[in-house]
């Protein structure tokens, strides 16, 4: 850890003169050298500019589909020995760049530090202008904690940043990840109620190059990712967790929540939280997908989940693919993936007879932004609230939830082709024996979470992977047979890297929670 604060030091310069080492920023938002108040809007833009946020080739390739979305089956992979080892170089490089501007993440921790430093010398008339960015700052860095928590546990937090607050290197303690988890929710509640009264500047519209300076969306955000830490809690901690979100959602006007106005053809692009890519990006995720086999349709998700349904997410999630026979290309006759147990030579001889990803939707998709809140999500978690506790329509939400995530794949696949759907299509979807919200309150709950992990993807996958833990639900299947020993199934939690091992002191006080069958402390169906 003491590297990661010597470096900390001598990159927050890198992050200082952001706007001119990013030519594709340069023109749009502020210089910091032109004066001290600007210094913290162009943080916060650098703070926004993450590709461990959107769908950059380096984070999914080395992170997303090598980890959570092989132990949450959002993505397929290579049965081979070591499927359930995780890359030991790879999650150094994804925890580094949480802590430290350098990589393919912008260092937010690292950055909100500084802003909080730059913030406390301003005079109170700056600080009563600039205080916009440092809460909407926050709310963002809560986000990317809160996930870091899900996949260690523990994490260096409150005593982070020391060159920047002291000056002075600090080995930081690791902080408890409940009461994390419970710092996260309280200071999620006071952002949220910071901005119902903020008003937005033009320098604040002008930095934000996620929610463009809506004070609305800002609060919208807070709300919703507190509903959903809250009912990530919900079966360790029920009586907090029930009291908070029944006050929510009793009260729309208090709580306003990213629902997409609970239309079902709603409009991601102004109603969702999304990082979209800079307008010179010329990448898409084809490499990442193909290089290590992650572009075959899941078994899972398509065989027992899509098509039972006639999911009408499937012609823009998959391709039927084919085969090419005398020169001529003969796709398949219909959707199917490739059974999860085939071995490396099994899926080398017959990967063709199977569907793959959309190319419009993920392979070829340069517009694929990253995906921080849809409006899908926040009403599964409504409808997960009101079943459990009452409150409300369960199955009101649970039906908007789902045409949403339908409109939001398409969308997707808008950008990167434009293909429509038909709202009998929907409609028809929402009576499949599977999906129908029918049943015992249990069956009712595992249709909700089914159909939860469905909208997920590989895309959010870190989410799929802490829901899979959180409800047991889909009851997922992994092969074991010759596996590594001690590898013979997914992890309930990623082991600190070596780096962290060796640079911060105070790994010796977790030490015995680092086994990667320790369970996150929400984690305890």
């Amino acid at each position: 850890m003491k590297k990661i604060f010597l470096n900390i030091f001598l990159l927050l310069f890198v992050a200082a003169t952001f706007s001119a080492c990013k030519k594709t920023l340069e023109e749009q938002y502020n210089n910091p050298e032109k004066s001290s108040i600007q210094s913290i809007p162009t943080f916060f833009t650098a703070f926004q500019n993450n590709d461990r946020i959107r769908p950059a080739y380096w984070n999914v390739r080395t992170f997303l589909l090598m980890q959570p979305a092989v132990y949450s089956q959002t993505a397929s992979y290579s049965n081979g020995n070591d499927s359930y080892k995780q890359q030991d170089s790879y999650i150094n490089q994804y925890w580094n760049d949480f802590y430290y501007p350098a990589g393919n993440g912008s260092g937010p921790m690292a950055l909100f530090r500084q802003m909080e430093a730059t913030f406390k010398s301003l005079s109170a008339a700056d600080q009563a202008s600039q205080k916009v960015f440092l809460e909407a700052a926050r709310i963002s860095l809560i986000d990317q904690a809160a996930q870091m928590v899900d996949l260690w546990g523990d994490i260096p937090y409150s005593e982070t940043g020391s060159l920047e607050t002291s000056s002075t290197i600090v080995n930081p303690n690791f902080d408890d990840q409940k009461a994390l988890y419970t710092s996260f929710i309280s200071d999620l509640d006071a952002s949220a109620t910071f901005f119902a009264t903020a008003t937005t500047n033009a320098a604040f519209t002008k930095q934000d190059i996620m929610l463009a300076g809506s004070t609305d969306k800002w609060r919208r955000y807070a709300n919703s990712l507190r509903l959903r830490l809250l009912m990530r809690i919900s079966n360790v901690d029920e009586a907090t967790a029930k009291t908070a979100v029944t006050a929510m959602l009793s009260n729309s006007t208090q709580y306003p929540l990213l629902d997409g106005g609970n239309v079902a053809a709603y409009s991601p692009a102004t109603s969702d939280v999304l990082l979209t890519p800079l307008t010179t990006n010329n990448d898409n995720l084809n490499s990442a997908l193909t290089e290590i086999g992650s572009y075959f349709a899941t078994d899972y998700l398509l065989n027992k989940v899509m098509l039972p349904a006639n999911d009408p997410r499937i012609p823009v999630m998959y391709d039927k693919y084919g085969r090419t026979v005398n020169g001529t290309f003969v796709p398949n006759k219909t959707f199917r993936a490739m059974p999860i147990t085939y071995t490396t030579g099994q899926t080398d001889t017959a990967f063709a007879s199977y569907s793959i990803l959309d190319s419009a939707t993920f392979l070829q998709n340069k517009n694929l932004p990253g995906i921080v809140f849809t409006a899908s999500e926040t009403n599964f978690l409504k409808a997960e609230a009101f079943e459990r506790w009452g409150g409300g329509a369960a199955q009101t939400a649970y039906e908007t939830a789902i045409k949403q995530s339908v409109y939001f794949y398409y969308y997707l696949n808008g950008l990167g082709r434009g293909t429509t759907v038909t709202p009998t299509d929907v409609n028809t979807f929402l009576t499949a024996a599977n999906v129908a919200y029918t049943g015992s309150s249990a069956d009712k709950l595992t249709k909700i979470y089914t159909q939860k992990w469905a909208s997920f993807s590989f895309l959010q996958s870190k989410q799929a992977w802490a829901e899979v833990r959180r409800t047991k639900i889909p009851a997922l299947t992994f092969p074991t047979a010759g596996k590594l020993n001690g590898f013979e199934t997914p992890p309930t939690r990623l082991l600190y890297p070596t780096s962290e091992i060796l640079n911060n002191s105070n790994y010796s006080k977790v030490r015995p929670k680092d086994t990667r069958l320790t369970k996150i402390f929400w984690d305890v169906k």
